[in-house]
Parts: C-alpha cells; sequence; structure tokens
C-alpha cells in the first residue's frame, strides 16, 4: 500500500492507494516545517491518523509539504514521517510541485498556489525550473488567503471598514484591535489566524463591493509582484490550486485576463490528480 499527500500550511489531504487500487481519503493539520518541528508532527500524526489505518502494512509514502522547499525543510518532515510510518520508503517534496504535476501532468507549463499562502512557477514536465520566491507571510504571500486576511485586518484596525461590515465582523469575532496584535505578535501560526480571515470575506454578502475590492487588489498584487515577472508569462495558461484562488475565481479570471494570460484549470485541491499522477508513473514502471 502507498499513501500520497499534500500538505498545505492549514490542512494536509492524504490518499491510501490499497493493493488493489481501493482508494481511501482523510485529513490532518498542516505541517510547515517552518512552524512545526519533527516532534511536533509526530505527536500530532500519532493523535490524527485513522485509528484503522494499518502503518506496517504502507510501503511507501509520498509527501508534499509547504515549506519543504530546501533540503534542511524536508528532513524535519522527513524525520517524522520515518518515525510513524518506520517500514515505508519515504520521499518528501515541495507542495509546489505537487501542484505542478496535479495541474499539468506531464506536460510544460506555469502553475500556482492561492491558498493560506501563494507560490508560483515555470514546470518542465518533470521538475520545477525558475520558482520567484513568495516571500511568505510577513513578506509577501500575495493573492493568499493570508494577505486577503491581513487586508481586512489592517482595515479593520485602521477604521477603513464600511461600518455595515465592521458590524458583522464584531458580531461574530468579538475581536478587538488590542486582541488582534497580541495573536498576530504573540501566538503562533500568525498565518492561519490571518488567512481564516479570508472565508468571512467570501461569505459576507453586505457589502459586495466592499469584499470584492479587497480580493481583486489582493490578485492585482499578485500578478504584478510574482506572475508577471517570469519571463513570456503570457504565453503559458494560468493554471491554480487552492482555496482561495477556486472560491474567489471569477474575480481571479478577470484579473488574469486583463494580464494577458488565458485561463487553464483553476481547481481546489491536488490530490485527485497527484494520485493519478503516481499511479501512472508506477505503471510506466512496470
Amino acid at each position: 500500500m502507498i499513501i500520497i499527500a499534500d500538505g498545505g500550511s492549514t490542512k494536509t489531504n492524504w490518499c491510501l492507494v490499497t493493493e488493489d487500487g481501493k482508494k481511501v481519503y482523510f485529513n490532518t493539520e498542516g505541517y510547515n516545517p517552518y512552524f512545526s518541528n519533527t516532534e511536533y508532527i509526530i505527536q500530532s500524526l500519532k493523535e490524527s491518523l485513522p485509528t484503522d489505518l494499518n502503518k506496517e502494512e504502507i510501503t511507501e509514502v509520498n509527501y508534499y509539504g509547504a515549506g519543504c522547499s530546501t533540503p534542511e525543510m524536508r528532513k524535519i518532515v522527513e524525520d517524522a514521517m520515518q518515525v510513524v510510518f518506520e517500514k515505508s520508503k519515504v520521499y518528501i517534496g515541495h507542495d509546489l510541485l505537487a501542484a505542478a504535476r496535479a495541474l499539468l501532468g506531464n506536460n510544460e507549463g506555469f502553475a500556482a498556489i492561492l491558498g493560506t499562502g501563494t507560490n508560483t512557477c515555470l514546470y518542465n514536465g518533470r521538475e520545477i525550473t525558475h520558482n520567484i520566491d513568495s516571500g511568505a507571510y510577513i513578506l509577501g504571500d500575495e493573492g493568499s488567503g493570508c494577505y486577503i486576511g491581513k487586508k481586512l485586518l489592517t482595515d479593520y484596525l485602521r477604521g477603513y471598514m464600511p461600518e455595515a461590515v465592521r458590524k458583522i465582523f464584531w458580531e461574530e469575532f468579538k475581536l478587538t484591535p488590542d486582541d488582534i496584535n497580541e495573536i498576530v505578535y504573540t501566538q503562533p501560526r500568525a498565518n492561519r489566524f490571518c488567512a481564516s480571515f479570508s472565508k468571512f470575506v467570501y461569505d459576507n454578502n453586505v457589502n459586495i463591493e466592499y469584499s470584492r475590492n479587497l480580493v481583486r487588489t489582493s490578485f492585482e498584487d499578485f500578478f504584478k509582484n510574482l506572475v508577471t515577472h517570469y519571463p513570456d508569462f503570457q504565453k503559458y495558461t494560468f493554471n491554480c490550486i487552492g482555496s482561495v484562488g477556486y472560491n474567489f475565481r471569477n474575480v481571479l479570471e478577470e484579473v488574469c485576463v486583463e494580464n494577458g494570460m488565458t485561463v487553464g484549470n483553476i481547481i481546489r485541491s491536488p490530490i485527485d490528480n497527484l494520485v493519478k499522477y503516481h499511479l501512472e508513473a508506477a505503471a510506466a514502471k512496470a
């Protein structure tokens, strides 16, 4: 049996493929090695993996995760996976490679992630050939859930939020400016906290113009600061994975076309296509 997993900063989607080809899906929290150490990941997996999962029978784990972009970061996750799945061959890859393989398969092109965080790349059908650093949630991550959430929270703190929206925000969260600053600057995983408010933007229909403008300017920054800096970017279709890109795809598609790109695939999660990629690769080797 083999496992394929796609890990974001917030959530990890897992698929167990049994010997007879049955697919079993489950979720755990996300494990970004910039925020979670090996010990934390081990403990979390022990608590959250399905109790009926027979780890002794798993021979291969293919885990793609947010933050797994360097050997040092990959090792943090690999060490944890090797403890939990001790009889398995463990492969750790970047979630951006998972996105590219899920979106493009064996074809070259442009691929992006727009979820809790942001990432982009050019892909040659096998590996990533060009990546502009997203800057993560403090320095960049334009277009992400965290970026949209930060813009919303900034408007709230500064009094720029329309009164009708501000009233609903207060009724739903009961957060004072001091509460927000304390959470952002002293509590762990501030990126997840900020990103959680992108759902409020998506659900909030009190002021559609305000919400839409918040999302549009976030995507405009995403294209201006990242996408348009790739050489010959307009020759590629725009392909994207992630809940933010998927939920706000009507606005994303508008901004994409305005920047001269043709819209390709915009999907919520790569896990199904990623499983297909690995099964086809295994069949080709057989």
